[in-house]
């Protein structure tokens, strides 16, 4: 690690940055670096510029990625370089209303029995059953999976918040089955190479391959999971509040653009998870 690297970490860590938001601002200072062949610190605002152009229009990187890149950028200069301000800037997004193409219950049974091994199944199940996110469940402990009370812990989600969401009947057993075989400590995903938390693009492409095999052509990536968990509780009659703990929400209005994406039909005991057992309690505490 260079010493500039290691400068901004430590300014990061020291405001409370989550560990994939490190990771994203490293990534975007090294691409910087990468780019011009030279020490990040010797670029130019006016270079920064034509880079964040050369994003958006030669390398047709997304407008949410090239805004990473930027606040990245943005806190390399102000916080660890300490410069007094900087010009580089994006243009707004014409904001489009596109809502995500939401799995059905039978197309995620046949996403999670089409995963090629063990581990990256009972991840994405974990996903699917649990609502979690990509960087949630790869970060989950051992510790946290408490079968007496049927919780999970969620430590440090998104906004740097804890909570506990449901752990169903199903799910437990199919993490004893996994645990017996694996055997993980601490982290119940680990990598084999590190000992540490799965790589999140690992866990992505079993998704994809999953999918492929499955024959599921809808667009999106493993963060449906977690929109189809929310989808498919709300569709069978789970009150609006629940859904908002479980995920972890700070606003209702959050929670409550999963309305748009409800089919209002009956559902019968052979859905995924049996839907969870026909909702579980929700944890508390």
């Amino acid at each position: 690690m260079t010493e500039l690297r290691r400068r901004m970490d430590d300014d990061m860590v020291a405001r409370g940055f989550a560990e994939r938001t490190r990771e994203s601002y490293l990534w975007a200072v090294t691409g910087l670096a990468r780019f011009y062949r030279r020490p990040p610190d010797r670029i130019s605002d006016e270079e920064v510029q034509a880079y964040l152009v050369h994003l958006l229009r030669e390398r047709q990187r997304s407008w949410s990625t090239c805004n990473v890149v930027a606040n990245g950028l943005r806190f390399f200069f102000h916080t660890t370089l300490r410069r007094d301000r900087t010009t580089f800037t994006i243009p707004a997004p014409r904001q489009r209303q596109t809502l995500p193409a939401i799995l059905s219950r039978e197309e995620v049974e046949r996403l999670i029995a089409h995963t090629a091994n063990l581990k990256h199944r009972t991840m994405l199940l974990t996903t699917y059953a649990a609502g979690l996110r990509l960087n949630e469940v790869i970060h989950l402990r051992v510790g946290d999976v408490d079968s007496s009370r049927m919780t999970i812990r969620v430590e440090q989600g998104k906004g740097g918040k804890d909570r506990y969401t449901v752990l169903s009947r199903r799910l437990l057993e199919a993490l004893r089955a996994y645990w017996k075989i694996a055997r993980p400590s601490p982290w119940l995903f680990p990598s084999q190479e590190t000992g540490r938390p799965l790589h999140p693009t690992a866990l992505q492409r079993a998704y994809h391959l999953a999918k492929l095999r499955a024959g599921i052509s809808k667009a999106g990536g493993i963060h449906g999971l977690r929109h189809a968990f929310a989808t498919h509780l709300l569709e069978a009659g789970v009150d609006i509040h629940t859904i908002q703990r479980l995920l972890g929400h700070g606003y209702i209005s959050t929670t409550t653009r999963y309305f748009q994406l409800t089919r209002h039909t009956e559902m019968g005991p052979d859905s995924p998870l049996d839907l969870l057992e026909r909702f579980a309690p929700p944890p508390q505490g």
